[in-house]
């Protein structure tokens, strides 16, 4: 079972409460795995573990992303957000650029990083087991523009 620590970027501006209580109740928040597994059932393999909005935290969204077998995500970006994943479990191939030209392949522990504004898309090539990616994305804002874009038929290969 994998339990995600974070410590979260506390300001130092307005606190009111002493040390002690800020440490014990804001310094590190954990979420369980089981809470995480309940959590991504009939979101599309999507769920947030940590969105710091409003705690006096960092801009920082963490979650989850599952690709099914046979899976990919529509051709997208994440406007001026900075987006890295982790790969958890299982492979993907990741296509990117004006017209996904370009191409690498990912597996378990294995990081990508995605600079503001730039197409991408994952896919899950395996016809049984899904893909398990960690995602951080330094802005909790839900930006995900799908694109229409006219695809290379074969990329190429990167890394």
């Amino acid at each position: 079972m994998l339990s995600i620590i974070v410590y979260s970027c506390v300001r130092a501006e307005g606190l009111t409460m002493t040390a002690e209580r800020r440490w014990k109740t804001g310094g590190v928040r954990v979420v369980r795995a089981d809470a995480q597994e309940s959590a991504t059932r009939g979101l599309a393999g999507r769920a947030t573990v940590f969105d710091f909005a409003g705690s006096g935290g960092c801009k920082t969204w963490i979650g989850t992303v599952t690709l099914q077998p046979e899976q990919k995500t529509v051709p997208h970006h994440h406007g001026r957000h900075e987006v890295a994943v982790y790969v958890v479990k299982g492979r993907s191939e990741i296509r990117w650029g004006e017209r996904l030209e370009f191409f690498t392949e990912v597996g378990p522990g294995d990081f990508a990083y995605f600079a503001p504004f730039v197409p991408h898309q994952e896919i899950n090539p395996d016809a049984s087991e899904p893909v398990d990616f960690l995602v951080v994305r330094s802005d909790g804002e839900k930006i995900a523009v799908a694109l229409t874009l006219s695809v290379v038929a074969e990329p190429e290969k990167v890394f």
